[in-house]
C-alpha cells in the first residue's frame, strides 16, 4: 500500500476537487467492496466538509456472479428499480454522486452473453431517471478509482497480485497528480490549460472533424449551437466540479445524423465485466451500420442494438498522445483512465450542457440541434500517435487540430 498520507490526500482531492462538496449536501457513493477502506476515507473528508449525510451503496464480484451461475432465466430481465428510483430522489434532493470505479473488467467474459446484454438492459432503464439527472449536470458528481486486486492483476498479468496492486496504486496516484506536494493547485493549473484548448475549439465553431488513420477515415459532424467543454464545469445547482479524475479531455456533442465513414478502436473497452478489442465500425447518416470486433463482438452488437440511440454518438473527445495517462505506457481496462489516454468517441447518451445553453433548453429543441438521446452511454477509444484531426469549417475549409495524436496549435 502506498504511504498513508497520500492515500489520504488522494481522499481529499477526491472531495473537494472533484466533488467541489458543499456544506449540507448529502453524498451518494457508489464503490466495490474491496474499496471500503477508500470509502472510509471519502465519509470522513466528506463530513469535514459538511455533508449531512454519506450513504455508500457497494458492489461484491461474489455476488454478481452468484447470479449469473445460479438465478432463473426470467431473473435477467430484472432490475432494482426501488433503489434507482431512492438515488434519483436524492438527486433531485441535490444530493452529490460520487462513483469509485476498479471493477474486474473481465468478470463476466466467461458468462451467457444473452443474460448479460439482458441485465444490462434492465438495469440501464430502471437506471434512467437517475442517469438523465447526472447526464444534464443537475448536481455535482465526479468518478474515481480505486486498485482492486482483480483490475490490478488485468492491468500486470505477469506480477504478483500484492505487487500488481502496490504498481497500479501507484500509477493512480500519479495520474491523478495526487503525488504533487499541492494536488489541488496542480488541478487547478491543468483544469486552466484544458479550459484554453476548449476555447480555442469554440471560437472556431468548426462544422465537423474529420479522422484520417490506419483503419480511419471518419468525417464526424458536430451538433448545431455545440460547445466545447473540459475537466470542470458548473453544474445546475451552482456548484464548480472535476466530474473525472483523472481527466484530460476536451468534449463535445456530435450531431446524432452527420457521422461518415469508418473507425478503428485503438484500445480495448471494458464494458460491464467484459472486453472488447479490435472495434471496426462504419458510419452511414450517423449510424452504425457495420459492427465488427476480434474480441467481444457478440457483446458489442448487444450493446449498440439496447435502443435506436445505442448505435449512434453522444459524445466526441480530444486527447493528446501526450497526456500523462499515455505517456504511463500501460493498458489499463478501464475506461475512466484509457479513454484520457486517447480521443475517444461514446455511442448513446448526448451531453445537453454540450449544446450552449442546452440545461434549460426543451427536448424538442435539443434534438432539432442534433442531441442523441439512448439508455447507454459508452466511451471507446479511436486516437493515437497515428491519427490526424482536421477541424472542417461550413464552407469546407480544413484547419489542422491535431497531427500524429498532437494538438496541432
Amino acid at each position: 500500500m502506498p504511504d498513508d498520507a497520500l492515500i489520504d490526500r488522494y481522499a481529499e482531492l477526491a472531495v473537494r476537487s472533484g466533488l467541489n462538496l458543499q456544506p449540507g449536501q448529502q453524498l451518494v457513493l457508489t464503490a466495490p467492496l474491496e474499496a471500503a477502506p477508500l470509502v472510509a476515507r471519502v465519509a470522513e473528508h466528506a463530513y469535514r466538509a459538511g455533508a449531512s449525510l454519506v450513504t455508500p451503496l457497494y458492489n461484491d464480484d461474489a455476488v454478481t456472479l452468484a447470479r449469473f451461475r445460479h438465478a432463473p432465466d426470467e431473473a435477467f430481465d430484472v432490475a432494482a428499480g426501488w433503489l434507482y428510483d431512492g438515488t434519483a430522489a436524492a438527486f433531485r434532493g441535490n444530493a452529490a454522486r460520487m462513483a469509485i470505479a476498479g471493477d474486474d473488467p473481465a468478470l463476466l467474459s466467461g458468462q451467457n452473453p444473452d443474460k448479460v446484454a439482458r441485465a444490462n438492459r434492465a438495469r440501464s432503464r430502471a437506471y434512467k431517471p437517475a442517469m438523465e439527472l447526472i447526464t444534464s449536470f443537475a448536481i455535482n458528481w465526479s468518478i474515481v478509482a480505486y486498485p482492486t486486486r482483480a483490475w490490478a492483476r488485468s492491468v500486470f498479468p505477469d506480477l504478483p497480485e500484492d505487487e500488481a496492486v502496490e504498481r497500479l496504486w501507484g500509477a493512480i496516484l500519479a495520474c491523478t497528480r495526487a503525488d504533487q506536494p499541492d494536488p489541488v493547485a496542480a488541478w487547478k493549473a491543468h483544469a486552466a490549460e484544458l479550459d484554453r484548448r476548449a476555447t480555442w475549439l469554440n471560437e472556431r465553431r468548426f462544422h465537423s472533424l474529420r479522422y484520417r488513420g490506419p483503419g480511419t477515415d471518419l468525417t464526424l459532424g458536430l451538433a448545431d449551437d455545440h460547445e466545447w467543454l473540459s475537466a470542470g464545469g458548473k453544474a445546475q445547482n451552482g456548484v464548480y466540479c472535476l466530474a473525472n479524475i483523472p481527466t484530460e479531455e476536451v468534449f463535445t456533442m456530435p450531431h446524432r445524423d452527420r457521422a461518415e465513414g469508418t473507425v478503428r478502436s485503438t484500445k480495448p473497452l471494458s464494458y460491464q465485466g467484459t472486453l472488447i478489442d479490435g472495434i471496426r465500425v462504419r458510419f452511414e447518416g450517423g449510424r452504425i451500420v457495420e459492427a465488427r470486433a476480434d474480441r467481444g463482438e457478440e457483446t458489442l452488437q448487444s450493446l449498440l442494438s439496447t435502443d435506436e440511440g445505442a448505435a449512434r454518438l453522444g459524445e466526441v473527445a480530444l486527447v493528446p498522445q501526450s497526456s500523462p495517462i499515455s505517456q504511463s505506457g500501460l493498458l489499463f481496462n478501464n475506461t475512466l483512465y484509457d479513454e484520457n489516454a486517447a480521443s475517444h468517441i461514446a455511442v448513446g447518451q448526448a451531453y445537453p450542457s454540450t449544446i450552449r445553453g442546452g440545461a434549460t433548453r426543451p427536448a424538442e429543441e435539443l434534438a432539432e440541434r442534433g442531441m442523441n438521446r439512448s439508455l447507454v452511454h459508452v466511451d471507446w477509444m479511436i486516437g493515437s500517435g497515428e491519427i490526424d484531426v482536421d477541424g472542417v469549417h461550413a464552407d469546407g475549409r480544413h484547419e489542422p487540430v491535431m497531427r500524429a495524436g498532437e494538438w496541432a496549435n
